[in-house]
């Protein structure tokens, strides 16, 4: 069996594993993310003491963006512009080259992730959207099977909500926009906003609601842009439970009837959905990638 590597490299830490995307991984290893040569002298490590399963047939990179994908481009695979000091410029080609000689592929993490969830949706579902919602806010898309790239890849994550009543005076923390969908909604978002982390909030805490109706905001824009079959919200914010069933609602109500026949909180809880895959989405798909790049490089 031909084994490849993983790296779902975020912004709060990278993940990398050996495996394949059916099987899954059989040894991963989490980097805290801290500056580029730090971050990947310890990836390298993994990927040396991996060598004992034998040779790789291809690595497969899900990065935290804005990342240059344009294989034209002077600066493809290179971190841009970013809010994560140090890492603007970064080459994430270059550094993993310098690991492993073999086929490498990259994508965002979150295309990464909406390439897994459409290969764990099966047939049925060719459009889907994959949020995450952590130290940053990212948007991937795929549709008939492809991820959306053009002029770059989308950054949805960066739309200007409404602005909810109960965040009045909070200016946002974007350094690029302030309060966009990021500098309002994301995990430092809400500590910055209400004084502590999503899971140390009361559960009876407003930032709940505040945090739902901006997520339900992005999922009535993502329907009505691109008609997902599915949209998949994942990160370490929504591990929040409650949020949930409270994103179906807002979104309904939103929608207002307008849009695929859905009307009601029930009919978005099947639209509206948690990760399928087992391990993490963004993992299975920088499998994916490698895979494919294997195949390519054939």
């Amino acid at each position: 069996m031909t084994l490849f590597g993983a790296i779902e490299a975020g912004g709060t830490k990278f993940v990398c594993g050996i495996g394949d995307a059916r099987g899954g991984s059989i040894e991963t290893a989490t980097v805290r993310t801290r500056d580029p040569d730090s971050t990947f002298a310890e990836v390298g490590e993994f990927f040396a003491q991996a060598a004992r399963y034998g040779p790789l047939g291809g690595i497969g990179i899900a990065s935290f963006g804005p990342v240059d994908l344009n294989p034209a481009s002077p600066r493809f695979g290179q971190i841009l512009a970013t809010p994560k000091p140090h890492w603007e410029g970064t080459d994430m080609l270059g550094r993993t080259r310098a690991i492993l000689d073999v086929p490498i592929a990259i994508e965002t993490d979150v295309n990464a992730a909406a390439i897994a969830e459409v290969a764990a949706a099966g047939p049925g579902v060719k459009q889907l959207a994959y949020v995450t919602v952590g130290t940053g806010i990212g948007v991937g898309l795929v549709s008939e099977g492809h991820p959306v790239h053009g002029l770059g890849h989308p950054e949805a994550g960066h739309i200007l909500p409404r602005r909810h009543p109960l965040h009045d005076g909070f200016a946002g923390i974007c350094p690029f926009h302030g309060d966009c969908l990021e500098g309002l909604a994301s995990g430092p978002a809400i500590a910055a906003a209400w004084g502590d982390a999503a899971q140390d909030l009361p559960d009876d805490h407003p930032f709940r609601a505040v945090e739902a109706d901006y997520l339900a905001q992005l999922c009535m824009t993502l329907f009505l842009m691109m008609a997902p079959e599915r949209i998949v919200l994942g990160g370490g914010v929504m591990k929040q439970e409650t949020l949930l069933p409270m994103i179906h609602a807002g979104t309904a109500e939103r929608l207002a009837g307008y849009f695929g026949g859905a009307t009601s909180a029930e009919d978005m809880a099947a639209r509206i959905v948690p990760p399928a895959c087992r391990e993490p989405s963004g993992l299975i798909g920088a499998n994916l990638l490698a895979e494919k790049a294997a195949r390519d490089a054939a």
